[in-house]
């Protein structure tokens, strides 16, 4: 590019195509003014001065022509209007009544337009010196009607030039300006084509399918990978969606209005919802589709976008953890049970110490919670909708409390833990009391595994009137990130901190726990962040809760096992 912004031989041809037509336009208008003179007065071309003032223009047009002009030989372009202005002088002087003087406008202006100042002043100064030279050459004495020729037309001339000096700044002025902003938009143009090229680069170099929409719901932008979505199922290049998408059944087609790109065009934004492409019983794949409404500065809908992920594999490996899952569980209940059958024939046997009593029954205990756990387990891997089923009666939380704390005890000590207990006493509810002492093992030993050496456990049951019983469990452990908080009652979920301890876990103990609690119309909530330690929190409602410490109606209190 050039200092004015245009490339070389662009530039070279617009000097070329202004100096020819500058020239063109004078040598036409003098052999128009000449060919006028032929008709009416053809004996005055016989005038030597205006015959050469003629040859002299067709041989300036003509080296105006012949001439390669270029940047480095444009500033003798200058000698053609001078010349011009001499050629038509001499015309005006073989024939004054004409009035070819009037001519001399053009070259002038051609001056003033495309050149330096000095150059017009030059150019009016010339065309002044050539008008008093003819007229002082006659010899006749001057005249009133000498002033239009001697004094107007060189006034006149003169401000032909400054006026057309004035606009011809203003032009390049513009010029210049207009070429600038051409640059720019051409830059901003080459810069839009740049990042246009990138985008199509990054999502076509992604695995996720992107499909974005105007207003109108017309497709503008779609990647390689949507593409890639719709011909592995013989879909054409050209088509937008499938004809037919299932749900999470595999069999189940979607209702046209349903569809996540028909609600994705009528401007919903939603995440994650599944479907499956391809015909029921042959090969097909699940997607898992994202959309999000766009608009504009003044809040009117301006399309969106639509993010399609293939989650096949994802799903095919939950379907074999939870497969793998619940075999493994299925084969531990036989060997349990057994366990259960056995020990229930031990305790019963004539002659048993009171001691070896007592040890059968808290290995028959221990051998019911495996069960219930093996239980859960495989509930967890089985169909999400399936409910855990509670069997409540009356019963002694203090003591069930009591009895989760004794039974960790050991694992504390071990790790120099110590654990303070504040317990209301005679906490009575309706619980299923084998499952909440499932909760409070949870949330007792996961404080145990998870709080540093030397640490403290605080377990505090607390009734809360109205609103409820409350056990709070709170260590002095590590704590949990907040980000890991919103997933950590996820299944198979276990935090960063978690992984890093080394303790064994599966990532279902709370998500149970939370299951459990809230079959019996609680809660169970945490509060905790990094270096800060954990409080689990559960809540059972206070319809949960009894008013005599000792009988329910016909049943009898249950001590927890």
């Amino acid at each position: 590019m050039s200092e004015h912004g245009a490339p070389p031989s662009r530039r070279t041809e617009r000097i070329a195509r202004s100096i020819v037509q500058s020239q063109l336009l004078t040598g036409l208008a003098v052999l128009l003014v000449v060919w006028i003179v032929a008709i009416v007065r053809p004996a005055t071309l016989a005038e030597p001065l205006m015959f050469g003032g003629v040859i002299a223009m067709f041989v300036i047009s003509g080296v105006t022509l012949a001439v390669p002009w270029t940047e480095k030989t444009r500033r003798w372009s200058l000698l053609l209007p001078f010349l011009d202005i001499v050629a038509i002088a001499a015309v005006r002087a073989g024939e004054p009544l004409i009035g070819a003087g009037l001519l001399l406008v053009l070259p002038i202006l051609w001056i003033a337009r495309s050149y330096r100042a000095v150059a017009s002043v030059g150019a009016v100064t010339l065309a002044t010196a050539l008008l008093w030279a003819s007229r002082l050459t006659t010899g006749a004495p001057f005249s009133m009607g000498d002033l239009a020729s001697l004094a107007l037309l060189p006034l006149t001339l003169a401000f032909i030039a400054a006026t057309a000096r004035l606009g011809g700044a203003r032009t390049t002025s513009q010029r210049t300006l207009l070429r600038e902003q051409a640059r720019l938009i051409e830059e901003a143009l080459d810069r839009a084509r740049a990042q246009e090229r990138l985008l199509d680069e990054v999502l076509n170099a992604v695995s996720f399918g992107v499909v974005a929409y105007d207003r109108d719901g017309r497709v503008i932008l779609m990647n390689e990978a949507y593409r890639r979505s719709l011909t592995r199922f013989g879909e054409p290049r050209s088509a937008v969606v499938h004809p037919v998408i299932y749900q999470a059944d595999r069999a189940t087609a979607y209702p046209a209005e349903s569809r996540p790109f028909g609600r994705a065009v009528r401007g919903e934004s939603f995440s994650g919802i599944t479907y499956w492409v391809g015909e029921p019983g042959a090969r097909q794949a699940a997607y898992s589709a994202t959309a999000r409404a766009l608009r504009t500065p003044a809040g009117e809908p301006d399309g969106g976008v639509l993010v399609l992920r293939d989650v096949t594999a994802e799903l095919d490996a939950i379907r074999a953890r939870d497969s793998l899952i619940g075999s493994v569980s299925h084969e531990l209940r036989t060997p349990i049970t057994s366990i259960l059958g056995y020990l229930e024939l031990a305790v019963d046997a004539p002659g048993l110490a009171d001691e070896t009593r007592r040890m059968i029954g808290i290995a028959q205990r221990n051998a019911e919670r495996l069960l219930a756990l093996v239980t859960d387990l495989l509930l967890a891997a089985s169909d999400a909708d399936q409910t855990l089923t509670v069997d409540v009666e009356p019963t002694d939380l203090a003591e069930l409390v009591e009895q989760a704390v004794e039974g960790q005890r050991f694992a504390a000590d071990e790790r120099r833990i110590t654990i303070e207990t504040d317990l209301v006493p005679h906490a009575l509810a309706m619980v299923d009391a084998l499952r909440i002492r499932q909760v409070v093992d949870n949330l007792l030993s996961n404080a145990v595994k998870y709080n540093r050496q030397g640490g403290q456990i605080d377990v505090r049951l607390i009734d809360d009137g109205d609103a409820g019983i409350r056990l709070a469990v709170a260590d002095t452990g590590d704590g949990i990130a907040e980000a890991d908080l919103a997933q950590l009652f996820d299944r198979f979920f276990r935090t960063e901190t978690a992984r890093r301890s080394g303790a064994v876990g599966s990532g279902l103990g709370l998500a149970i726990a939370r299951d459990i609690v809230r079959q019996h119309g609680g809660d169970l909530t945490v509060a905790s962040a990094l270096g800060m330690g954990t409080v689990f929190t559960l809540v059972l409602p206070r319809s949960a809760a009894l008013a005599d410490p000792h009988v329910v109606g016909d049943q009898p209190i249950r001590e927890p096992s």
